[in-house]
């Protein structure tokens, strides 16, 4: 079975075990990753970048070189390859788990229970809950869903797509890494630099790719599109902004603003302003609509990274000299 085939039904079997089975309560291994990073950082931590920039090198190439080990032991199986590619999409896609926690924040605010949704805000976003009100909360939790649309669900697809199982190991470890040391704390401005960087651009043509199916499957494509090219460039992350702002505008709300991080308060560009309404915690379905899309998204980003994959393997079949080369 070519590769091409293996990622495939790899990748769609392990998107279906995350929609059927969400992550473990225990055990999951990304978390394991998260604990062995943390303990490389009692050890390498200085303030510097170099030393930093060493962490990541050691953590994220660890994890895809761990995923090339195990994808060249059972590269002679295919049922053995897909079984892989199946198991470690499923443990590196995130979109059920994001799907639940939003829901469930919704479900609080409907029912006028805020205390409620503020104590299960931090498991989806790192927000400050506090801070925010009913309407603010619901916010936050559309933003964080379009952007964890991107980096849950679609950019683990896209590095599939490229470099099968180390690529889907490999991302997640650089995205987990950013969560970990990428933020601009005073421990981790230096340390955390390198991280933060790869993640960047690790991430991008995920991002890229979620404004465009968000265009595509939203319920107002030319606003998705409109708000996408007006307000992108404004947000200070280079992949959220053209994720969020395309939510913005397929959903018809305005998002970005005042945010408050750990008693950090940011002041960020609106998102759609000129044609969205606020986000409403009760009577408008927002966070529920914005699950919806971010399904379909991921949905659409399967077929797109295995499409690719598939053509992009028929095409190096019949042109075998293009990664062969020629001799004199």
């Amino acid at each position: 079975m070519r590769a091409g085939r293996v990622f495939a039904y790899g990748a769609a079997a392990g998107l279906l075990g995350d929609l059927l089975l969400g992550d473990p309560r225990r055990g999951h291994p990304v978390a394991a990753f998260g604990r062995a990073a943390g303990a490389v950082e009692q050890v390498l931590w200085r303030d510097h970048r170099g030393w930093g920039a060493l962490h990541t090198v050691v953590c994220a190439g660890g994890a895809a070189v761990l995923g090339s080990a195990a994808a060249h032991a059972v590269r002679r199986s295919p049922a053995a390859s897909v079984a892989l590619t199946a198991a470690a999409t499923w443990s590196v896609v995130g979109g059920t788990s994001l799907a639940r926690e939003a829901t469930a924040i919704g479900r609080a605010l409907e029912a006028g229970d805020v205390e409620a949704a503020r104590a299960r805000l931090p498991h989806l976003c790192g927000r400050d809950p506090q801070a925010l009100d009913a309407d603010g909360i619901a916010r936050a939790v559309v933003e964080s869903v379009a952007e964890n649309t991107s980096d849950a669900v679609v950019g683990a697809l896209v590095w599939g797509a490229v470099a099968g199982v180390p690529g889907l190991l490999g991302f997640r470890a650089v995205n987990t890494l950013d969560a970990m040391v990428g933020h601009k704390s005073p421990r981790h401005r230096r340390y955390g630099w390198a991280s933060a960087r790869l993640d960047d651009l690790a991430g991008w043509p995920g991002a890229r790719l979620t404004a465009v199916l968000t265009t595509v499957a939203g319920g107002d494509p030319r606003g998705a599109l409109r708000a996408w090219r007006a307000d992108a460039a404004q947000h200070p992350s280079p992949n959220a902004g053209p994720v969020e702002a395309s939510f913005a505008g397929a959903l018809g709300v305005r998002l970005g603003g005042t945010l408050s991080y750990g008693g950090r308060v940011e002041h960020r560009p609106v998102l759609n302003g000129a044609t969205g309404r606020t986000v409403r915690a009760a009577g408008s379905a927002d966070i529920d609509r914005a699950v919806r899309l971010s399904r379909r998204v991921g949905w659409l980003a399967l077929g797109v990274c295995a499409g690719a994959r598939l053509l992009a393997r028929r095409a190096v079949s019949k042109n075998p000299g293009v990664t062969k080369g020629r001799t004199s």
